[in-house]
């Protein structure tokens, strides 16, 4: 019997959500998808069972940033505010819902004159500069229909443009023009009376108030507690503009401390922080923050950068408005969470840009870029991040002068090649007897100084990573180059002793090791113990140019010059004299005006490239750079030159060491040879067979 064909029993099938199943003289009953008995997977009609709607939601069904719907028999899956499926569907069983981007799409959501700022499953509007909206509400969505408006900064502030001016309103600005009769103060003409009652009012911010950073510092100090006295007294938010500030205050009252993300803009600058940052561990019912800009106040402070040009080797330009943030949160100086502040740039960049903070730590006060760091810049703007509050701006590297691929190429070439010319003269004055002299002397440890200044060079020079290491390096360089100049110094003044005495024409030992080894040790010594900074730049291993620090080696270099020019031209001067004589030994002062001219070469090469050298770091100067690179680089080739191979008795010497090197097998056959023929002539005179020839 087929008994789900049965009318009657179908009925009370279907009334529970079941499907009924016919079998061989019998029949079953299962509940329809989305539903369930309470303990029985089958059952037949007469049992009274009914199948209940499964809560597919109780299960983790949609994944996160979804929410599950539950239906008769189903669900269906639908994406929280924010995120949204890449098809577009709204309901969904299957997926994974994706952050959405609504800044990125084509037509602003925002509306016109105003900034998307992205959110983790959401976003929020602000006006930008100069626009607001009406009532003033600093975040807004599409959904509150808010739209930025121009601000009439002219109707707003009273006397926005002082004095005997009249202020214009332009869309997103202003702008002022003077009355006839009357011209601005700024261009340092006489004034009348009653500009002059506004200038005093100025001279609080003047650039001779300003005149040093321990004012500076008493200004900024200033504001800030004005800043956070104001905030307790506050009950709504403000913003203000002058013609020298433009300040905008955030207040929040409430028993509990206000939480989520705030952005105030000020001028051209954009602070993005939040609550819980202005209001610090110990809320007290209020919590307000300040952004403060300065209209003129970048042109006033524009210096002050010996801090960081000194680590930097850099030169520095203020390239935005300075601004002062202040929170009621007395506990600033290490935040939990870094502010974010966006600058506009005063002029489109050259070089690098440094978010930077006013130190009221360093040396009464200057700028400082600890625990500030770029995010990104561009030509308008740059992001900077800081992990704590003062005032701020945007510092802009005058120039940047980049590694050039062929200057480094040139470098590691010229050195290799003069290290291993170095190191040949190294052997030739230390192991050729023959050779032996003062002179010798001298050129061994000339070479061997100038060796390790360029092997320190070759692998040290741009090793600044760790700050000490650096300082090493650059010490080490300063030594051993200041101790090849006094090594020639030297020189200078043995072939002065050659040409003018006649007996005991050589130095001692101990006297040209203290000269040549000594007195760089004392230079280097002395520099250190007075300005141990000047070791090491941000890009160099290398005496700073700050201070003139670098004088502490071209002052020495410089005096060195002068006193051998000053024997060389003496033993120039002897020299001619000698050769009108006739009575003089003309071989031997040939050999000394060899000496002489080359000793000359030798200090007009080094003299000259250390000329280039100071020049080395200036913009512009591609062109010195290249010829410092390659003197630097070929200084040991031509000392191999010079002293090795112009001279005759080493090129002497090196003959004899190659004949050892390459004929070593026809001399040891010639010995064997020798040897048998000596061998058989004994024979002969033995056996009487020589009586036969």
């Amino acid at each position: 019997v087929g008994e789900c064909d049965s009318l009657l029993l179908n009925v009370n099938v279907l009334s529970y959500h079941a499907v009924c199943t016919n079998t061989n003289g019998s029949y079953y009953c299962n509940c329809e998808p989305g539903y369930q008995t309470k303990d029985k997977k089958t059952f037949n009609a007469t049992q009274g069972v009914k199948c209940h709607d499964i809560n597919e939601c109780e299960y983790e069904r949609c994944g996160e940033n979804a929410t599950c719907h539950n239906t008769s028999g189903s669900f269906y899956c639908t994406c929280d505010p924010g995120y949204r499926l890449e098809s577009g569907q709204i309901h969904f069983t299957n997926g994974s819902c994706k952050h959405e981007d609504e800044c990125g799409f084509e037509n602003p959501i925002c509306g016109d004159h105003a900034v998307c700022n992205n959110t983790n499953g959401g976003y929020y509007c602000n006006c930008a500069p100069g626009y607001q909206t009406y009532p003033r509400t600093f975040n807004f969505t599409q959904s509150s229909s808010k739209r930025c408006r121009d601000i009439d900064e002219c109707s707003e502030v009273k006397d926005l443009c002082g004095p005997n001016s009249k202020c214009n309103n332009a869309v997103g600005s202003y702008f002022c023009t003077y009355k006839p009769g009357f011209k601005p103060s700024n261009d340092k003409k006489t004034l009348n009376a009653t500009q002059g009652v506004k200038c005093h009012g100025k001279m609080f911010v003047s650039d001779g108030f300003l005149n040093n950073n321990r004012k500076v510092t008493a200004l900024l100090s200033m504001i800030e507690h004005a800043l956070k006295l104001l905030g307790y007294v506050l009950q709504d938010n403000i913003t203000k503009k002058s013609v020298q500030t433009y300040v905008t205050m955030l207040v929040n009252r409430s028993e509990v401390a206000p939480d989520g993300p705030l952005v105030l803009s000020a001028s051209d600058i954009q602070l993005q922080s939040d609550w819980a940052t202005a209001a610090g561990d110990s809320y007290l019912g209020i919590a307000t923050v300040s952004l403060l800009s300065y209209t003129n106040l970048h042109t006033l402070v524009n210096n002050y950068f010996h801090w960081l040009e000194t680590q930097q080797a850099e030169k520095f330009k203020i390239n935005s408005r300075v601004v002062t943030v202040v929170v009621t949160n007395p506990h600033t100086a290490n935040l939990k969470k870094p502010i974010i502040l966006t600058f506009s740039h005063l002029e489109v960049p050259v070089g690098n840009q440094t978010c930077v903070f006013w130190d009221s730590n360093l040396d009464g006060g200057a700028w400082s870029s600890s625990g500030c760091t770029v995010v990104k810049s561009s030509n308008n703007h740059t992001v900077c991040s800081c992990t704590h509050l003062s005032s701020f701006a945007v510092l802009m590297a005058l120039y940047e002068q980049e590694d050039i691929f062929e200057l480094q190429l040139i470098t590691w070439v010229g050195l290799s090649l003069s290290l291993v010319c170095l190191f040949i003269s190294i052997l030739t004055f230390g192991l050729i007897r023959s050779i032996q002299s003062t002179r010798t002397t001298i050129h061994l440890h000339l070479c061997i100084s100038l060796f390790i200044a360029d092997l320190i060079f070759l692998t040290g020079i741009t090793q600044t990573e760790n700050q000490v290491g650096c300082a090493f390096v650059a010490g080490l360089l300063h030594y051993f180059f200041l101790a090849a100049f006094c090594w020639m110094c030297l020189e200078g003044v043995q072939l002065f002793r050659m040409v003018v005495l006649v007996f005991n024409t050589t130095l001692r030992p101990l006297y040209m090791i203290a000269g040549g080894y000594g007195v760089p040790a004392l230079i280097v010594a002395v520099s250190a113990a007075v300005h141990a900074k000047g070791y090491g730049t941000r890009r160099h291993c290398w005496l700073s140019l700050d201070d003139g620090f670098i004088w502490s080696f071209f002052g020495p270099v410089c005096v060195i010059i002068v006193v051998n020019a000053i024997f060389f031209l003496i033993t120039v001067w002897k020299l001619a004299e000698k050769f009108s004589s006739l009575s003089q030994d003309l071989s031997k002062l040939h050999k000394i005006k060899t000496f002489t001219i080359t000793a000359i070469a030798q200090l007009c090469v080094l003299g000259t490239m250390w000329i280039f050298g100071c020049f080395q770091f200036d913009e512009g100067m591609l062109a010195l750079s290249f010829l410092f690179t390659i003197l630097n680089s070929l200084q040991g080739v031509l000392v191999f030159t010079m002293h090795c191979l112009l001279s005759r008795q080493v090129r002497d010497e090196y003959i004899k060491i190659l004949r050892c090197i390459c004929e070593p097998q026809k001399r040891t056959y010639t010995e064997f040879s020798t040897n048998q023929f000596s061998k058989s002539q004994h024979s002969l005179l033995n056996t009487g067979e020589k009586n036969r020839y």
